[in-house]
């Protein structure tokens, strides 16, 4: 398979810490969105949204949407468990990380990382709901290891990915220690080294 993606995208990085924690043999194309190559003809014949990541499978077909992307590739596998109710819960999460976390402490990176804004320069709604969101979820880790079921999944995945990039988007994680124990457990458990 190949998946376009950048990898300064919390989002692509979702896919590429699935994919290698499964062993999963792939060709990484770089898409530079910032140049509009996610805009091209050819890139939007794979995906009409025009955003990365995108992975294309052997057989032809192509999936768009990180979270979509990451639990087609943990089916069947320990990052997706088999339990109808803890499928839930994770998907919980993963809608949770699109609409309460990633718009906004993602979206705060990006102005930093890719519009080289300063801290002071971020939109402050994004700055405010990315506190909370974070805020959310020191408290629902202060009283578990994981997301769900206890163990490692596709809801850790889809959350650790902007949360360990935060700091680059002007957010603080020194005084959230539930936080900061997890990201150490998700890092140790897909082998990455430590970046904060």
């Amino acid at each position: 398979m190949r998946i376009y993606g950048d990898l300064d995208s919390g989002n692509c990085l979702k896919v590429k810490y699935t994919a290698d924690h499964l062993g999963l043999a792939y060709e990484w194309v770089p898409v530079d969105i910032m140049a509009g190559q996610s805009r091209t003809p050819e890139f939007l014949a794979r995906s009409v949204m025009g955003q990365v990541p995108v992975v294309e499978f052997d057989d032809g077909h192509a999936l768009a949407q990180s979270n979509a992307i990451i639990r087609h590739l943990a089916r069947g596998t320990d990052l997706l468990p088999d339990d109808p109710w803890l499928q839930a819960e994770v998907d919980q999460w993963l809608f949770w990380e699109q609409n309460g976390h990633e718009f906004f402490v993602a979206g705060a990176r990006f102005q930093m990382v890719y519009l080289k804004r300063t801290k002071d320069q971020r939109e402050p709604l994004r700055v405010e709901r990315g506190e909370q969101a974070l805020d959310l979820m020191e408290r629902a880790l202060a009283t578990r290891d994981f997301f769900v079921g206890g163990r490692l999944t596709v809801a850790d995945i889809a959350l650790l990915a902007y949360t360990r990039l935060a700091p680059e988007g002007g957010f603080d994680l020194s005084s959230r220690t539930a936080i900061r124990s997890w990201i150490g457990r998700c890092e140790q458990a897909l082998g990455l080294n430590t970046i904060h």
